[in-house]
C-alpha cells in the first residue's frame, strides 16, 4: 500500500523552497550555487513516455545554471533494508530518463547533465556503495567498456541533532523529525521557529501538516494525504492547531489507557495497556522489555500511564529511568 511517507515526501519536496534547501544545505558542490532556483519547474508525466514511468518515490527538476540546462533526479527511499544494487537502479532511472529525452526530441543531438541523489530516510544505516564500479566484479577487465557512474547519496540519520540544530530551516527540521520523533517539545519549537523565519508560509505549512500527521498522530495511511495542503497564515494560527493536535493526542493515550486497565480490572491490562502506547510513540519493544512491563505492580503502571498521557516522557530512555527511580 501506498504511504503517507511515499505521496507527503513527494509532495513536500515537490516544492521548491524544499528542493532548495536540500541542495544548498545538504549538497556541497560548487555548481549548487549558480542555479537558477527562481526558474526551476518540477517535470510532471506530460513529459514521460514510453521509457522513463514516474513513481511516488522519485523527482525530477530541471534547473539552469551557467546557461546550461540540466536535471535533478531525486530517489526518496524509505525502506529500513538498504537495496546493494542502488548505484544500478539509478542508472537504470536516468538511462530512461535519456531514452525519453533523445526520442523526443529528434533534432538535439546532446542529453543533457543529471545530478542524481538518493534521499534515504531508513533507520539502519546506509551500506550501499553509491559508485558502480564497487558492485561490479574484477572491473578492470573491460575497463574501458565500463560505466563510470555514482550517485550523490543524503542519509538523514548520519546528520547529528547538533548539525541539523546549526542549519534550521525546513529541511534539517525535517530531517529531525525523522531521526529524532520522540523530542515532540524540541520539534514543536523549531517548526513555530520557521513560520518566524520563513517568507514561504505554504511550505512552512506543508511540514507542520507533514509533522502533525507523522509524528503527533502516527498516521501513515494515503487518505491523509490531502490534510498537507492546509496554509497557515501566521505562528499564532500555527501554535493553536498544534496545541490541539497534542491536546487530541494525551486524550487519546489517557482513555487507552484507562480502556485498557478496567477491562482486565488488575495489573496485566494496564501493562498491555502501556505497551500498546509505548509501541504507538517509540517502536516495537523486545520480548523481554514487554515481560518486565508484564511484572510491574499496579500502582507504578497507574503512574507511567499518566505520565505518557500528559507527555511527561519524551524518550524511550527517559521511560525506563522514570522505573528505576519512581
Amino acid at each position: 500500500m501506498t504511504t503517507l511517507y511515499d505521496k507527503g515526501y513527494k509532495r513536500l519536496f515537490s516544492n521548491k523552497v524544499f528542493f532548495r534547501q536540500l541542495l544548498e544545505s545538504f549538497v556541497p558542490e560548487p555548481w549548487v550555487q549558480h542555479i537558477d532556483f527562481d526558474s526551476c519547474e518540477r517535470l510532471d508525466k506530460s513529459f514521460i513516455s514510453d521509457h522513463y514511468k514516474e513513481t511516488e518515490s522519485d523527482l525530477i527538476y530541471k534547473v539552469k545554471f551557467k546557461q546550461q540546462e540540466a536535471y535533478v533526479y531525486i530517489l526518496l527511499e524509505f525502506q529500513s533494508s538498504v537495496v546493494w544494487f542502488m548505484a544500478l537502479r539509478v542508472l537504470h532511472y536516468m538511462c530512461s530518463f535519456w531514452l525519453d529525452y533523445a526520442e523526443s526530441r529528434p533534432k538535439r543531438k546532446k542529453l543533457p547533465p543529471i545530478f542524481p541523489i538518493v534521499l534515504y530516510s531508513g533507520s539502519n544505516r546506509w551500506t550501499a556503495a553509491t559508485d558502480i564500479q564497487d558492485i561490479l566484479e574484477q572491473p578492470e577487465l573491460l575497463a574501458s567498456y565500463t560505466p563510470q557512474f555514482r550517485y550523490f547519496k543524503i542519509a538523514e540519520n548520519e546528520y547529528s541533532q547538533e548539525q541539523l540544530l546549526q542549519i534550521r530551516n525546513l529541511v534539517s527540521t525535517l530531517f529531525l523529525a525523522e531521526t529524532h520523533p520522540e523530542n515532540i517539545n524540541l520539534l514543536t519549537e523549531q517548526i513555530l521557529m520557521l513560520f518566524d523565519n520563513e517568507e514561504e508560509k505554504n511550505a512552512v505549512s506543508l511540514l507542520l501538516n507533514w509533522f502533525k500527521l507523522l509524528v503527533i498522530h502516527n498516521k501513515r495511511q494515503i487518505e491523509d494525504s490531502e490534510a498537507l495542503e492546509t496554509i497557515y497564515h501566521n505562528k499564532m494560527e500555527a501554535t493553536a492547531v498544534l496545541e490541539t493536535a497534542m491536546e487530541q493526542e494525551r486524550q487519546r493515550f489517557f482513555l487507552l489507557g484507562k480502556t485498557e486497565g478496567k477491562a482486565e480490572g488488575k495489573a496485566e491490562g494496564k501493562a498491555e495497556a502501556l505497551i500498546i502506547i509505548l509501541e504507538v510513540r517509540f517502536g516495537q519493544l523486545m520480548p523481554e522489555e514487554k515481560e518486565r512491563l508484564l511484572q510491574l505492580p499496579d500502582a507504578k503502571l497507574s503512574h507511567l500511564l499518566l505520565k505518557l498521557s500528559l507527555l511527561h516522557i519524551m524518550t524511550l530512555s527517559d521511560f525506563w529511568q522514570e522505573i528505576d527511580t519512581h
